[in-house]
């Protein structure tokens, strides 16, 4: 190891966070937190009535630099619903050599309903940022969520030359794969400018929604949906429906994905979109 990586190594934050939610009587809780490092969450918020709790994951640092370690850890109970989001964009700087990291991991048991709903994540260039997200769903449980990757600075003037990202995410429903992916995103240029990959655009976004079933009607109201700028479009898998988002605006990501949502949670969480507060501050 390069002395230079050695002392990145040091300055380095490693971070852990795990939450588990219950349902008890009507109420979705919070009913246990473990945080070691700056990774935290301040309190349960209940905008929508005691049966779902909305909870704010908040990296105090602020930014993601090498050596970086976080891991997310989320479970929930039978009949639990919960919705997670943050309270701005992920950045992710650049680093002299170390492997910046973040990993995911999500459980949700018999009737829960998880909903991770986070801000872009802004990869500078520079950066060296893995990604990892895992979804574990059982019985009936289900599943919306979202991941919207900003390649560079492009308001800045600043592209993605010289960095790498590496991201992986799996679904699984009582153990059986539902969704794979892993990416490899590198100054080779071959799948940031390929015509098969990103298209030389800056911003890819991929959002999922997993439930027993997805209904012709709610494929098509998705497919009427259409960003402001660049490209969107919806395939339906067995048990998950999957958007995909290319252009250039994490903005117009955002909101193409928060349209969609509008759309599918009432037919899969039996509930209307309520925007979290701090999407608006």
């Amino acid at each position: 190891m390069r002395l230079a990586d050695a002392a990145q190594l040091q300055r380095s934050w490693r971070a852990n966070l795990h939450l588990q939610f219950e349902r008890r009587d009507a109420r979705s809780v919070l009913a246990s937190r473990r945080h070691d490092g700056p990774l935290v969450v301040q309190k349960a918020l209940y905008p929508e009535g005691d049966a779902v709790c909305h909870v704010i994951v908040v990296h105090p640092p602020a930014g993601i630099a090498g050596g970086d370690e976080l891991a997310i850890g989320i479970e929930a109970a039978e009949g639990a619903h919960v919705l997670l989001t943050t309270p701005g964009a992920g950045k992710w700087y650049r680093t002299p050599g170390p492997w910046a990291r973040q990993s995911l991991a999500i459980e949700a048991r018999h009737g829960a309903i998880v909903e991770w709903l986070p801000q872009e994540t802004i990869v500078f260039d520079g950066a060296l940022a893995g990604l990892s997200t895992d979804v574990n769903l059982q019985g009936d449980a289900r599943y919306i969520g979202w991941e919207i990757l900003c390649l560079g600075r492009k308001g800045s003037g600043e592209g993605f030359e010289t960095g790498r990202c590496r991201f992986s995410s799996a679904l699984r429903r009582d153990g059986r794969l539902a969704w794979r992916e892993r990416g490899h995103i590198g100054p080779d240029g071959i799948v940031a400018k390929s015509r098969a990959g990103l298209g030389g655009r800056s911003v890819a976004g991929t959002m999922i929604a997993a439930a027993a079933t997805i209904e012709d009607a709610l494929l098509a109201a998705c497919r009427d949906a259409s960003p402001r700028s660049g490209e969107g479009a919806v395939t339906r898998l067995p048990g998950a429906l999957v958007a995909r988002y290319l252009g250039d605006s994490g903005e117009a990501a955002r909101e193409y994905f928060a349209a969609l949502w509008s759309r599918i949670r009432p037919a899969i969480a039996g509930r209307e979109a309520t925007a979290p507060r701090i999407w608006s501050t």
